[in-house]
Parts: structure tokens; sequence; C-alpha cells
């Protein structure tokens, strides 16, 4: 039976069979040492004798090598095999486009992209979705331990409601359709039916952004729960949903955040809040912006880690002219929103806040827009609200985001998987 390389110290003495990729070998005049990659880390296997064999299995070939576990204080976890009988699985692989066997990637970021299949198998490459995995694990802990019930929702959806033009649109069947940009409709419907619901799945944004922290495809945590008193509720919630993410990467992914030399925050019990207006002062920006510019929420981030040691600080009561239709207004001045963005390391990471929950309310703020409720747009999905909605909210936090600001990636394709954008379809 196969065993991990990580099992190995707890076998010495045993005759043990370990299985992956030819990570490097080295040659000495007597010896030789074969060093193997699996998906727990790297073991070591000393070859004597003829050196023919290991001449044949080139870095990355899969092989199965059977031997006798022995004590060895300078081999990976103290222990290595020895007396091995080596069977490759696979032919001779060829030579990869990064040296994989090398501590730091010395490949630029294009090149790793364009090589992501063999690239992501670097463990300082893998890392920042390993750290993605624990995140999306402790989301889903965090929200499942509140009652909350995880859904799917359609990502080929028949109108183009958010952002405007800012969508893919599809042949669906010889008609017109468009790749989904949030699950925002069905979420809130959903409250109708489970009072808290959350989604983990892709959304599509068809924005002409060339940065270091857009994509056009991402993945999105998306939270929606119903009874709530206003969007300060939606906060502590998602305070809990981060601080599940940071626990579960601590306990999930601890190698990868030593292989990136990573140092896990604290997100407070209490977050720091400001007031939009109260945020643009800190930034030293004009009072009469409607919104943060990357500057203003770099200045924010500095305010939060100077003034209250944290890395997350939200700012809320945003202008009711840059927040959707469905967005509550504040209700003592109803120019601002019942809504905020958490802000991690000087980028917004969550946009949230409280919804409309009245259909009354929705067809007077459709009506503002000049449009109207019986609209095909807006008729399905308002369909809930003519029949009794709990006062609602909820929120979105981007995975990639959320990594690479975790990390100290400079680019979010860094701790994508393949990412998607302006100028990349493939591989």
């Amino acid at each position: 039976m196969r065993i991990l390389s990580h099992e190995i110290p707890s076998a010495v003495g045993q005759t043990v069979t370990v299985a992956g990729w030819v990570h490097r070998r080295r040659r000495l005049a007597a010896v030789s040492f074969l060093i193997l990659r699996d998906r727990s880390g790297l073991s070591q296997i000393v070859v004597k004798g003829s050196q023919e064999q290991l001449d044949e299995l080139s870095e990355e070939t899969v092989v199965q090598v059977t031997g006798t576990v022995a004590a060895n204080p300078q081999a990976p976890g103290g222990a290595e095999i020895v007396d091995p009988v080596i069977e490759p699985l696979t032919e001779p692989a060829a030579t990869p486009p990064i040296e994989l066997w090398r501590p730091t990637v010395g490949a630029g970021l294009p090149v790793v992209l364009d090589n992501a299949p063999v690239a992501l198998r670097h463990p300082v490459v893998r890392a920042g979705w390993e750290i993605a995995a624990a995140a999306l694990h402790g989301f889903r802990e965090a929200l499942s331990s509140q009652d909350f019930t995880e859904i799917q929702t359609p990502k080929i959806v028949g109108t183009a409601t958010e952002s405007g033009a800012n969508v893919f649109a599809l042949d669906y069947f010889g008609g017109p359709a468009y790749l989904a940009q949030s699950p925002q409709f069905y979420k809130q419907q959903m409250v109708g039916v489970f009072e808290r619901v959350f989604e983990v799945g892709p959304v599509f944004r068809a924005e002409p952004h060339d940065t270091v922290r857009h994509l056009a495809e991402y993945v999105s945590l998306d939270a929606e729960f119903g009874f709530i008193t206003d969007h300060r509720d939606v906060l502590v919630m998602l305070r809990s949903a981060v601080a599940g993410m940071l626990q579960a990467v601590g306990e999930r992914a601890g190698g990868a955040l030593e292989r990136l030399g990573v140092e896990l925050p604290e997100i407070p019990v209490d977050v720091p809040v400001l007031h939009f207006s109260e945020a643009l002062k800190i930034a030293g920006a004009d009072p009469d912006e409607p919104d943060l510019a990357p500057a203003d929420e770099r200045a924010i981030g500095e305010w939060a880690l100077r003034e209250h040691g944290s890395d997350f600080v939200a700012v809320e009561g945003y202008p009711m002219v840059k927040r959707p239709f469905y967005t509550h207004p504040q209700p003592s001045d109803p120019r601002w929103s019942n809504s905020f963005d958490l802000l991690f390391r000087g980028v917004e990471l969550v946009t949230g806040g409280q919804r409309l929950h009245r259909y009354s309310d929705y067809v007077a703020a459709l009506a503002a827009r000049g449009e109207s409720a019986d609209a095909p747009a807006y008729s399905s999905y308002l369909q809930a609200f003519k029949h009794g909605m709990p006062p609602h909210g909820g929120f979105a936090i981007g995975l990639e985001r959320f990594v690479a600001r975790l990390t100290g990636a400079e680019n979010v394709r860094e701790v994508t998987l393949f990412p998607r954008d302006l100028h990349r379809l493939t591989p």
C-alpha cells in the first residue's frame, strides 16, 4: 500500500511504497539520491551501484518506489528509503518549462501563467491555491455553523441588470443570454426560502480593466441572510466568516504559509468603522467624491493600522448614487446608504450591506432610474418581494483578492489557477 512522503519518518525499519514525481536527482561518487515529490512533500531515496536507471528517470517522470525506511537526520523529515526498487509509471518526462526543484521560482509571471499546468507543480506557485482551498473550507464551515444553507444559482442568465453593458453575451439556442455578474438576485430570493444562504461560485465581469487587481472571472464567496436590523448585522456576520477563513488557513495551509513567508493577521472582534465622509477626510480627498480611489483606500488602510493596529477597516455609508438600486438608504439621511466596503491592507475586499425588502420600495427605486418593476429584467426577481421578504442583507468576498492581500502578491494572477483577463483565455 502506498504511503505519502510525510508518513515516512514514522515507518523506520519498515518496507514501504511511495509514488510521485522525480523532483531532483543528485549524483555522488559512490551513491546517488532521488528526491521524490508527492502531494504531501518530498522524500529521499538512496540509490547505490549502477546509475543507468537513474539517468533514464528525467525530472517529472512519475515513479513508484518500494524500499526500506532508514533513519537519517540529514534527510527530509529525518528518514529516507534505502535498497529501493524503482518502477517508472510513465515514459521519461520532457524537460519542464521552469526548474521545479529550485526553492524559488526563477521565471517571470507571464512564463508561469503560459505554462500553468506544469508551473503549478512548483511548491511555491501552488501555495497560493493551497491557501485559497483552506479559505474556502473556512468560509463554508463558518457559515454552515450558523445555520446557513449552501446554494448554487445559474451562471447563464436572461437579462443584464448589474453594471449595464459590462457583461459577457452568449448565444443561447438562438436567443440572447449573459454570464452572471453575481448571484445577487438569486441569493436574495433564497432568503425567502431558507432565511440564511451562501454560495461559492464563479462570477464574470466584462470590464475593460487591465490592472493587477482585476480579473474577468473570479470566485465569489456570497452570503445573504434575513431578519437583520441594518448593515451592521451584516458586518458582524462578515467578520465571523473572515475569522473562520483565517483560522482554516492557519490550520490547513501552514506549509503553504511557511513557503511564502506569510504570517496570518487577526481580524478584530470589533472591526474599526468609518463613515464614508470621514474616510474622505482621512484620505485627503475631495468631500464631493462619490467613491474611494485606490490611493484613498491605501491611506485609510494605513490609518487603521496606525490608529487601531488593524489590517481591516470598514467604510460605511457610501453615497446612494454609487450603490445598486436594491441598496437600503440610511434612514436618517437618504443620501447615504446602509452599505459598507471592508478594506484589507488598504484594498477593497468586500462589499456588503442592507437591501430593500418592501416591494413598494423597489417600484420607487426603479422608477427613479426611469425603469419599471414590470420589465423582464426585474419581474421574476421581484416575485419574492411581492409575497413577503424580511429585512435582509449580505456580502460578497473575492477569493483571489483575499489570497493576494493575505500573501502580499503584487498581482492577483499570481494566486489564480488559470486567470482570465483582457489578454488571456488559455491555458
